[in-house]
């Protein structure tokens, strides 16, 4: 008999189906020579202290550092989980071959990996690996399935970073909290949810510490068009007095009209942070709201599986958009004239070298039908990004008018779209001004489209001196912190940059949302609007911290490096982890001297 243990009922029950285990037995499916059962995510999880010591129950600075010599797993303590647990056991000790069908990605290989390890299985194991959840493509994995030790290395990584996580997060947590805490309240303290306040903690300190300053800027009003001084700003208002009595009075002369052509390329497809940015942006969803309705999505068959970190597709899909994009149905005005011919295949898109385990997100090809309001936002998004990589680009016109007034030069600069290419999917249409759908929501002064101006006309006009001041730091947002997470805390727009700066962030796409979800709940941040802000419990604790080694994005986004090249082979578990501990002890002995 093969049994397929799947991560989910849910998912248990498409793979039954497909595989003809119609027949319904206690915690499996059976049918066909198959019995498919399920976890419920995580059944086992690394055991605790007291677990390898009775005496680590009890917290004392003495015992510290607290290392196991050999690290084990245990059973989480649920009576449903139990029963499921025997459940699968006796399947898998008395199984011919295990299917491991568990989510495709780290986490959910590990996930599996523990459960038959407890359960003893001893028969040879094969993987299932699929990026959806339709029919076709569990017929496929199933066709193509892995030996389970070509995902070694994926386990190997995803267990180093459990253990990471468990020497950091209970030493640290201890040691701080006997240190420094006050009425017996616990400093949790983690690997990668410090660092993140860390960074929301010190944004407001910039911005309580901001001391605005004030300058002027010259400009004049032309046939109702605003045009900027060359000279920029000035710190001393009486610079900028000067200037504009020398133009008061006179007429304003165009000296130059140009018009330079430019195009913009379709979006990139979305990975899973980009997706719970925009939803952010648009919706003011969380990131944990994100990735809920985005996994109901792939659970449900319309959107592939969802923890990705990359914005491409590999070049075996290429074939498949023509029918994904036919059964795209309630998109069919959209979707017709890219069905007429063959369609494009960009580098932007297709790219072999960019995807790993996954690829971008995208839809399947299902008609959308009995989602729920916020699913049919995410879905949309989806959608409507997909379609618009295969619109040509959008065509943009920038035009720039310069003029005198007296002896000073003014400029104005403006955008219009002349052919709309892809954003006749997202919008706007010709004529308005392209807006980076990632851009802040803040339109640049002077962007609207220009009237006709001609070089050598001029008239009157009306000079002002701006009185301005500068402003502090933005707070973060949701948005905006998973996109300082995904570049270890430095601030990118430029996409290709952002890719390269990826390797080096802090956690996982499929964590952050849980991590942001743990500040939360354990009052270090709360939200006004979409703003974060740190309570003073968060700035309490990120002040107590004299270990920078404990704060830095930089750090943590250095170990999420090696945790990928453990998972690519070319760095071991073992010195990841001989680096941690060692890093630990030392911290110990630090805050012990102080």
């Amino acid at each position: 008999m093969t049994v397929c243990i799947a991560e989910k009922p849910s998912v248990a029950r498409e793979i039954a189906a497909v595989l003809g285990a119609t027949t319904r037995r206690q915690g499996y499916l059976e049918g066909n020579g198959y019995q498919v059962t399920w976890t419920f995510g995580h059944l086992c999880t690394l055991k605790e202290p007291h677990d390898y010591n009775a005496g680590w129950k009890i917290w004392m600075l003495s015992e510290l550092p607290i290392i196991p010599q050999r690290f084990g797993i245990k059973l989480i303590d649920n009576e449903v989980y139990q029963q499921q647990f025997n459940v699968i056991r006796t399947l898998v000790q008395n199984a011919d071959e295990i299917i491991n069908c568990g989510d495709a990605g780290q986490e959910g290989e590990l996930i599996q990996r523990w459960v038959m390890l407890k359960a003893g299985a001893r028969c040879p194991v094969r993987r299932l690996w699929i990026s959806s959840l339709t029919e076709d493509s569990i017929r496929e994995g199933f066709r193509n399935l892995k030996p389970q030790d070509d995902f070694r290395l994926l386990y190997e990584a995803g267990l180093a970073r459990a253990i990471g996580d468990w020497i950091l997060g209970i030493n640290a947590t201890r040691l701080y909290t006997l240190r420094y805490a006050r009425n017996r309240q616990v400093l949790s303290i983690g690997r990668v949810q410090t660092p993140t306040l860390a960074m929301i903690v010190n944004r407001q300190e910039e911005i309580d510490n901001f001391v605005p300053s004030q300058y002027w800027e010259l400009k004049t009003v032309y046939r109702g068009v605003t045009f900027s001084a060359a000279s920029g700003r000035f710190v001393n208002k009486e610079d900028g007095e000067k200037l504009l009595a020398e133009v008061s009075g006179t007429d304003f002369t165009v000296t130059g009209v140009s018009e330079k052509k430019g195009k913009e390329a379709p979006p990139r497809l979305f990975d899973l942070t980009s997706l719970q940015v925009e939803c952010n942006k648009k919706f003011s969803f969380s990131a944990d709201e994100t990735l809920k309705l985005i996994q109901s999505l792939y659970e449900k068959k319309f959107t592939t599986y969802p923890r990705v970190d990359t914005t491409f597709l590999s070049d075996d899909i290429y074939p498949k958009v023509p029918g994904i994009l036919s059964g795209m149905t309630a998109y069919r005005d959209l979707t017709a004239p890219l069905l007429n011919g063959p369609l494009p295949k960009s580098k932007k898109v297709f790219d072999n070298s960019k995807v790993t385990d996954h690829h971008a997100i995208i839809p399947t090809g299902f008609t959308s039908a009995g989602l729920t309001a916020d699913e049919q936002k995410v879905y949309d998004l989806v959608s409507r990004r997909f379609i618009a990589a295969f619109y040509p680009d959008c065509k943009i016109s920038t035009t720039t008018v310069t003029g005198n007034a007296g002896n000073v030069a003014f400029k104005a600069t403006g955008k219009r779209i002349t052919e709309p290419g892809w954003r006749v999917v997202t919008g706007p249409q010709p004529g308005q001004m392209p807006q980076d759908s990632e851009s802040t929501d803040e339109k640049e002064e002077g962007n609207a489209d220009l009237p006709e101006f001609r070089t050598g006309e001029s008239g009157p006009h009306t000079p002002k001196l701006k009185e301005t001041w500068t402003t502090p730091p933005k707070p973060y947002t949701e948005a905006t912190l998973l996109r300082a997470m995904e570049t270890a805390g430095k601030t990118v727009d430029n996409e290709e940059l952002r890719d390269a700066l990826k390797e080096n962030g802090i956690g996982r796409p499929s964590t952050r949302a849980a991590i942001i979800e743990t500040l939360y709940k354990r009052n270090y941040i709360r939200k006004e609007r979409k703003s974060l802000y740190p309570t003073q419990t968060g700035k309490d604790l990120i002040g107590t911290i004299r270990e920078e080694l404990l704060k830095s994005a930089e750090l943590t986004g250095m170990w999420e490096k090696k945790l990928r090249m453990i998972e690519s082979g070319s760095y071991q578990a073992a010195a990841f982890l001989d680096e941690l501990k060692a890093m630990v002890k030392k911290i110990v002995v630090n805050v012990l001297s102080a």
